[in-house]
């Protein structure tokens, strides 16, 4: 098996990712990048992690060079002097190991509550796989036991506030390498808080004294926000689909046209998104009864509005946003990231590469888009709800007119959750803060960036899932009329959770469970089950 392959335990080889558990896989580390694919199994899945013996090779060439500089009389940034306003202080050998241990201490500086153990296992997941490169020059021990603890499902407490990305994300890696040294938080397997050590212990791991550089290559990097990126471009890939199967509804059930959709017309504007949107547009729509019926000469609405008409154009933009995003994440998970760095030929030099900045713009991106196709998806709902709109269905789609509200509070949420998404896509990357004594005047914010893409996307599931639970009602209420396969799919998989029209009930439930289905990808699981895969 090659390094960065996921593999199953009979030894079959799989696709990473997905979502599928990866409980029973494992990924192999080695020199080279992950997939995406690859930080999502082990993050969010809890896939085994391997390391390569032949990485771990490069690792111990790398500690060599480590071991001579440390005996040199010339100081060396990381290695015998300290760090940042401190790079020119020598520091003698006795005092080291305390050094690198100050270093991480002082690091774990984080505030507020813990992120979600997804982040923090993506975050250790990237730092390993740096780890793995032989560019940082640690021991093949700490790797080891760093590997260990992310095996033993032990996930250190990591705090909301801290990171600057800056040298990276320093606090959060600081938080999981004071977890290493035995010390801190942590949550272990069974999901209970512990005192780090005793975790450990438990787990039959013995703590890391640090050595010389190891304090410094467990904390220097992007390693969080490019694993919040990660989980982010996985996440979105099913959300622009799931967009596409709620706007393909909601152009049925609002009795607009397909025509728009044809590829001709696409291919006269040759986006790739667009081609691929359009193409879902176009499949699940394919045979309806329901767009056949107002097909005629009697039809006379010339053109639908831009929220239905437009639908490719935007969700194909954010399709292609997202490809640059993944072209990025790509290349920093092909990067070793440490400072200072043992290079190829083996020097030790000081560099920038730690710098957040290509990580956080895109991050920022995404926010835009996210915002962008949900308030698009909202516009959709409304229609639904207004009797002047939505071409003979009730008001509000309520069962009694009069009596009962229907989904109106419904489009609220959706509204409340975009205005929300408005504010999330201002972007962090544009703000810098002075820190060290002006030693980093520049810094990238791509931790605050990724922290609030992951509030959004999760705003944009919801959004989605009550455009589907609104379209499913207008599509039932168009009977006898009935909806094409793969809308008609999806309609049932959401009455499998979810009850059809009739008069008011607790809502809020409702809503939940839908949103459920849409964030674990059932609704598009529905659609390709009935007419095949979606672009």
């Amino acid at each position: 098996m090659h390094p960065g392959t996921t593999e199953t335990r009979d030894g079959s080889t799989t696709p990473g990712g997905g979502r599928l558990s990866g409980r029973d896989r494992s990924v192999l580390l080695g020199a080279g990048p992950l997939s995406i694919e690859d930080v999502v199994a082990i993050a969010r899945h809890s896939a085994r992690v391997d390391l390569d013996e032949a990485a771990l090779g490069g690792v111990a060439a790398s500690r060599r060079i480590v071991e001579a500089l440390a005996s040199d009389p010339e100081p060396h940034y990381g290695i015998s002097t300290g760090f940042g306003a401190l790079a020119t202080t020598f520091i003698d050998p006795d005092r080291r190991a305390q050094l690198q241990a100050s270093l991480v201490r002082s690091h774990a500086a984080g505030s507020g509550e813990p992120v979600e153990a997804e982040v923090v296992r993506s975050l250790m997941t990237l730092r390993l796989s740096t780890l793995m490169t032989g560019r940082t020059g640690v021991r093949v021990n700490t790797v080891r036991a760093y590997a260990a603890m992310l095996n033993a499902g032990i996930t250190p407490v990591v705090r909301e506030y801290g990171s600057l990305g800056c040298s990276g994300d320093l606090a959060p890696l600081a938080h999981a390498a004071l977890a290493l040294m035995g010390e801190g938080e942590v949550v272990d397997a069974a999901g209970a808080f512990r005192p780090a050590g005793e975790a450990l212990a438990d787990a039959g791991l013995t703590p890391v004294r640090l050595a010389e550089k190891e304090g410094l290559a467990l904390i220097n990097g992007t390693d969080g926000m490019l694993g919040m990126l990660a989980l982010a471009v996985h996440d979105l890939r099913m959300l622009l689909q799931t967009a596409d199967v709620a706007a393909a509804m909601s152009v049925e059930g609002l009795l607009g046209t397909d025509a728009v959709f044809a590829a001709d017309l696409q291919a006269l504007r040759p986006q790739a998104g667009q081609a691929d949107s359009a193409a879902n547009l176009r499949l699940m729509l394919d045979g309806s009864p329901i767009v056949a019926s107002h097909r005629g000469p009697e039809c006379t609405r010339v053109q639908d509005a831009y929220s239905l008409r437009c639908a490719p154009q935007v969700h194909g933009a954010a399709r292609d946003t997202v490809a640059h995003a993944e072209l990025v994440a790509g290349r920093e998970l092909a990067s070793a990231v440490d400072n200072p760095v043992l290079t190829v030929d083996g020097r030790v030099e000081s560099n920038g590469n730690f710098h957040g900045a290509p990580v956080a713009y895109v991050l920022d991106f995404l926010a835009i888009v996210v915002a962008d196709v949900a308030s698009m998806s909202e516009r959709r709902t409304d229609r639904f709800l207004d009797r002047s709109r939505s071409n003979g269905l009730p008001p509000f789609l309520a069962h009694e007119v009069g009596v009962d509200s229907g989904l109106m509070i419904a489009q609220y949420t959706a509204a409340g959750i975009v205005s929300e998404l408005k504010r999330l896509a201002h972007p962090a990357s544009v703000d810098s803060i002075p820190s060290s004594a002006m030693q980093e005047d520049h810094v990238s914010m791509g931790w605050a960036a990724a922290r609030k893409l992951r509030r959004a996307i999760d705003g944009l599931g919801r959004v989605l899932a009550i455009e589907v639970m609104t379209a499913a009602r207008g599509l039932e209420l168009r009977a006898p009329l009935r909806p094409g396969t793969g809308t008609g799919a999806v309609v049932r998989r959401v009455r499998a959770d979810v009850a059809g029209a009739g008069p008011d009930r607790f809502l809020s439930p409702e809503i939940e469970a839908v949103v459920v289905l849409v964030q674990a990808g059932a609704v598009v699981d529905a659609a390709t089950e009935a007419v095949g895969p979606l672009r």
